[in-house]
This record gives structure tokens, C-alpha cells and sequence, in this order.
């Protein structure tokens, strides 16, 4: 199995794609572009033919480029099978444990409702490297656009549980607002406190946040600990049952 190279585009205001090439097999995928020109161009640039689009969920600013990517390049869309009213152009539909093959890498599927109904993350085992678009992000999580909070929580357990070394490609920069958030949950932990600081000298540079790892976010992130006593006693819920402490945790950032 191939180990791909990833590239990072930024899109939009703050949006976030990713470049996917088999160096193998010559293969290259694009996750979620929001528009196309960017990504006709980078992959011009590295000389490569895009091969897929993957899309995560609906939104159009994961989306917006998907038409005129297959118009001009002739790539097949795969998305979300339980949402493909709404993906445009797609041409196959996965769901929770199938696989997708970039070349000779193998991409998990895993559900993860909540922010969309049928939304779906992308994980590549042996590229450590997990697409999720907007279901987790740096120091934080997607709205609950369309999904309970149960769905969303037990969907943030399943990415919880991948590997330390998980690189967390999600789809925005988001991390400076998610980090004064996360402080005020947590202002004591040194994890994310060192991690605010690096947010916020990334940022001054006009550098990218993210990727982040999984085991930074198990550790900093208040959204994947709503199952913790700290986290619940930050938002007087101690012993709640965690679905309930996550609810409270995202009504509180989407007020903050």
C-alpha cells in the first residue's frame, strides 16, 4: 500500500482542501473544493491528472468546485451514499465501512452525523491521515446544523478513538476562535494553553493551523472530553451523562 502525499489548499475565506496522489500509481484525489480554480492549478502545477473528488458532506463550500472539476478533468465524485440528492455530480456513494481507493491507498469510511445528516470522514490508515471536514477541527467541532447532539457525540467518540499519531485534516481555520473558547472552559491546562500560543504565532505568521494530531486533540480539545470530570464541572454538569455535557459545551460556543 502507497503512502500519499497530501497538499493543503486553502479555499475561500477560510476553508481548507486536500490534494491526495498515489506516488505509485499515479493517482490523485481532491477532498472537498469548495471551488475549482485552485485546485486545477495545483495539481497543473505538480503535474498531475485529478482523478477523484471526495466529497465529505453537502455544504457548498465543500462542494462548489465539484462540477467544473468533472467538467474540465473527467473525475469521478464519491460522497456520502445517504446524501446523494445533495452532492453534485456524484458519481458513487459510500457509506459507514466501506473503503476507497486512491491508487493503491485504501481510505476507511466512518460515519460521523451531526453537523450534516450523512456526513462521512475519510481515513487513511497507513497515511496517518484522517479527513473530516467539519466534523471536528482544531479545538473544536461543527455546528449542529441538521444532527442531535447524541449523533455528534458518538461520532466525535469514533474519531476520538484513531490513533495518536492521526493527522486531523479538517476543513477550516478556525483555530484561534475554538482556542479562546477551549480557555474558557479549561484555563488551567498546560496542553492547550501551549497550544493557544502556537495558534496565535502560526497565525501572526500567515501560517496554517492545522493539520493538528489526534492525541493533541484528545488532550486540549473540550469537545472530545465532555466525558471528563474537568469539562463537566467547567459547565456545573457533574455527572451528567456526556451526551448532555456536550450539548451544554456546544451551546456555549455557539453563544460565546
Amino acid at each position: 500500500m502507497s503512502q500519499l502525499a497530501i497538499h493543503q489548499i486553502p479555499l475561500l475565506q477560510d476553508n481548507y482542501g486536500y490534494v491526495l496522489h498515489d506516488p505509485v500509481d499515479h493517482v490523485t484525489a481532491m477532498i472537498d473544493p469548495a471551488v475549482a480554480e485552485p485546485v486545477l492549478r495545483d495539481v497543473a502545477k505538480r503535474g498531475w491528472s485529478l482523478d477523484y473528488v471526495l466529497n465529505t458532506h453537502h455544504h457548498y463550500d465543500h462542494t462548489g468546485g465539484n462540477l467544473e472539476l468533472k467538467r474540465i478533468t473527467g473525475c469521478k465524485i464519491v460522497g456520502p451514499r445517504h446524501d446523494s440528492d445533495r452532492i453534485p455530480g456524484m458519481d458513487l456513494g459510500v457509506s459507514d465501512g466501506d473503503t476507497v481507493r486512491i491508487g493503491s491507498a485504501t481510505g476507511e469510511v466512518i460515519a460521523v452525523d451531526g453537523h450534516t445528516h450523512g456526513h462521512i470522514a475519510f481515513w487513511f490508515r497507513e497515511s496517518k491521515a484522517l479527513f473530516c471536514g467539519d466534523t471536528l477541527f482544531s479545538l473544536g467541532c461543527g455546528r449542529l446544523f441538521e444532527g442531535e447532539p447524541e449523533e455528534m457525540w458518538e461520532s466525535l467518540k469514533r474519531l476520538r478513538a484513531l490513533p495518536d499519531e492521526t493527522l486531523v485534516c479538517c476543513g477550516h481555520e478556525y483555530s484561534q476562535a475554538n482556542a479562546r473558547f477551549a480557555l474558557s472552559l479549561d484555563p488551567n491546562n498546560p496542553d492547550l494553553l501551549a497550544r493557544a500560543q502556537e495558534i496565535d504565532e502560526k497565525r501572526a505568521q500567515g501560517h496554517a493551523t492545522v493539520p493538528t494530531t489526534m492525541e493533541m486533540e484528545r488532550r486540549t480539545n473540550p469537545f472530545l472530553r465532555a466525558d471528563t470530570e474537568n469539562i463537566a464541572l467547567a459547565v456545573g454538569m457533574q455527572g451528567a451523562p456526556p451526551a448532555q455535557v456536550f450539548a451544554e459545551i456546544r451551546h456555549r460556543k455557539d453563544v460565546f
